[in-house]
């Protein structure tokens, strides 16, 4: 892949966002400072990164934030940066305990509109009980930013952070809940269409109380996400990459709301390729993966499901590939081509 421009595909967390990254970040670094204190790091490219301190870790996340519009059913970018910061922390088993902002603004942006943002961000962290110990905030020209943006760093503790890389064949798929909740209300946002699907609301939200059972099954799991921009299918796309598994999934156990589906069916837009907010997959070992999802349930995610399983492919040409089981019987690759949208979180 050549590029002499940037385009918005560039950063919509599909096949082009992971050439942005590997060819002008990563392999520009030399591998023995792709890792710090015997950490996690870019050799890994997951949700954070981490430092080996005493026998724990200390977890690094860090994203920003550009949604539009600000504003949308279900939250605004406040509190869809605190959710998604803290939900990368979440999916690599580590408990959230302090964070770090920053914040730029244009200038003549409403002060109420950024004491609401404000709002909504820090009531989250207070919640939750995790610090916010120091940040930035600066004024840009009128018209040399749209708005805002909020870049947000988390930190947290783990004894053990999932990474992943460690995809074994048997492995099952397992989801929280319904998919796309959020892709599709920014996109019915972006299109002026709110009024006519009042139905659609964003996902958004932390999932700290799924950290429990998390932490229970760490030793049985050998990968975790938040399925953000891309959706489901990148997820599942970056995982198995350069294996020489499959992933086998089935779109009929997938769980999507009726009025999502509805609404990207009439659009052409496949839901697998559409950002959720407030959900996260998992590979987990075959053996406790209903008991898994059970607990999942138990703690209040009642739609958590296994949807597929990682396995040995009988062609070799479906190596390193996700392979979709369409509801008619039919088979499928499942590629990362994630919904072409500016600003969708």
């Amino acid at each position: 892949m050549t590029m002499d421009r940037i385009t918005i595909a560039h950063g919509a967390g599909g096949e082009d966002s992971w050439f942005i990254v590997k060819k002008l970040i990563v392999d520009r670094i030399p591998r023995s400072l792709r890792r710090a204190l015997s950490g996690i790091g870019l050799e890994e490219l997951d949700d954070g990164a981490s430092i080996a301190v005493d026998g724990k870790h200390i977890v690094f996340t860090t994203d920003s934030f550009t949604v539009n519009p600000l504003f949308f059913p279900g939250g605004n970018i406040g509190s869809l940066a605190a959710s998604g910061t803290i939900n990368d922390l979440v999916v690599m088993a580590a408990k959230p305990i302090a964070f770090m902002d920053s914040i730029v603004v244009e200038e003549g942006f409403s002060v109420d509109q950024l004491r609401e943002i404000i709002n909504s961000y820090t009531s989250i962290l207070v919640k939750y009980n995790i610090a916010l110990i120091g940040g930035d905030f600066k004024v840009m020209p009128k018209g040399s930013l749209d708005k805002i943006v909020i870049t947000s760093v988390g930190i947290g503790l783990s004894r053990k952070p999932i990474v992943d890389n460690k995809l074994s064949s048997g492995d099952k798929i397992v989801i929280t809940g319904p998919i796309a909740e959020h892709g599709s209300v920014i996109l019915a946002a972006q299109l002026g269409m709110l009024d006519e699907v009042k139905e659609l609301k964003s996902d958004s939200k932390p999932l700290i109380h799924i950290l429990p059972v998390i932490e229970k099954y760490i030793d049985y799991i050998d990968a975790a996400r938040d399925p953000t921009r891309g959706g489901l299918a990148a997820t599942l796309n970056e995982w198995i990459h350069g294996s020489n598994y499959t992933i086998v999934v089935d779109r009929s156990l997938i769980p999507i709301r009726d009025e999502v589906r509805f609404f990207l069916d009439s659009l052409g837009i496949d839901p697998l390729q559409v950002a959720s907010e407030g959900v996260a997959v998992f590979a987990i070992k075959n053996d406790v993966a209903e008991e898994f999802t059970e607990e999942l349930k138990k703690v209040g995610e009642v739609h958590a499901s296994i949807i597929g399983e990682v396995t040995e492919p009988s062609d070799s040409i479906l190596r390193g590939k996700v392979v979709l089981k369409t509801e008619v019987g039919g088979k499928m690759i499942l590629r990362a081509s994630s919904l072409n949208l500016p600003r969708i979180c």
